[in-house]
């Protein structure tokens, strides 16, 4: 049973976030384990009062839900059929990985933004993967590994260098191969050209060599971009109906469901969403784990994982409640700040918490 209340109030919530441009459109999902419970689209595709409505088929940029979806389910997956290790050296896998402040750096420490990799890279995005790969590996650690956690894209693109080279195939074909049945929905890297009218634009930012252009069916993030448009980080595109049947996969596996196929099995998804060890980290495997001051607000259980894009998006899965909640929008196109889209989401969970 669900509380029309709380969807009414998530409803009003996300109209009113429209109105106010925190973003020109938004699409939302609330589910269970047996599948969807409510899915609705908000505002237009762009501000401009002649742009396109916004539907439940309107794919979004997915940006940092790469990290858990994509790179996370990769690499329980090599990790199942015994291709590689968590515990593995970074050094194994990078030549240029060396020096004794980093040569005990894991495969998990990157998974849980423990490496002390910083962030970013202080200057822009190299030419090409190779470029990559030597920057990350020879840029100086900004703290000691599993000291404290910091959130780095640069971890991630190192994964999708690893897991790409353990798998064997391209990081793209290694995902399409774990994914649910999509069900006709979209969640994929890239969008093809047939698909962009139904894809929310997003604008790049100023330090972006795409300034001046409109993205629709590109990876915003700049790094993502500089690989193709695949990376460990972002790169993702999806509907929320896409992500809504990836998460209650996932919600299934959490909750005990053994018919799934891997990575949806209870022993892999508990292990990926198990809190970290490292001090005052919430992080996991991938995901993001439940913090009052989270973007998942203030009422979901303490067994509550997911995780957030820049772009708007964000995903949260409460197994005790038996809930997935799905909030797509493209805030980077001409929207508010992060601070307002934080505000919003954690408004979106507190309002569909007893939904």
């Amino acid at each position: 049973m669900t509380d029309r209340a709380g969807i009414d109030a998530a409803r009003a919530l996300l109209s009113r976030a429209i109105e106010t441009r925190v973003a020109p459109s938004a699409v939302a999902e609330l589910g269970d384990s047996r599948g969807m419970l409510w899915r609705e689209a908000f505002g237009r595709l762009t501000f401009d009062a002649a742009a396109a409505v916004a539907t439940s088929d309107t794919i979004f940029d997915l940006a940092s839900l790469t990290k858990p979806l994509a790179t996370t389910g990769i690499a329980l997956t090599l990790a199942h059929a015994g291709t590689i290790d968590f515990q593995e050296p970074a050094a194994t896998f990078f030549d240029e990985w060396r020096g004794v402040d980093r040569e005990h750096v894991t495969i998990r420490d990157l998974l849980e933004h423990a490496s002390g990799l910083a962030a970013r890279l202080l200057d822009g995005p190299p030419g090409n993967r190779r470029e990559f790969e030597h920057d990350i590996c020879a840029m100086p650690l900004e703290y000691q590994p599993r000291a404290k956690s910091v959130y780095s894209d640069l971890g991630f693109i190192l994964l999708g260098f690893a897991l790409e080279a353990r798998g064997r195939r391209p990081f793209s074909a290694q995902f399409d191969a774990i994914v649910p049945d999509r069900q006709n929905e979209w969640l994929a890297f890239g969008v093809p050209q047939s698909e962009t009218g139904r894809t929310v634009p997003t604008i790049p930012l100023n330090e972006d060599v795409r300034r001046g252009r409109i993205l629709a069916g590109d990876v915003h993030d700049n790094y993502a971009a500089a690989l193709g448009g695949v990376a460990g980080h972002a790169g993702l595109f999806g509907t929320a109906g896409g992500v809504g049947i990836y998460a209650g996969a996932v919600l299934r596996a959490v909750r005990g469901d053994s018919t799934l196929p891997v990575p949806f099995t209870p022993a892999l998804i508990q292990q990926a969403v198990k809190k970290s060890s490292v001090p005052g980290s919430s992080r996991a495997l991938g995901w993001d784990t439940m913090l009052t001051s989270s973007s998942c607000g203030t009422r979901m259980t303490a067994s509550a994982f997911g995780h957030v894009g820049f772009t708007g998006t964000s995903l949260w899965i409460d197994p005790e409640r038996d809930r997935y909640f799905v909030l797509l929008t493209n805030r980077v196109c001409g929207g508010g700040t992060i601070e307002q889209m934080r505000d919003v989401r954690r408004a979106f969970h507190d309002a569909l918490a007893d939904a």
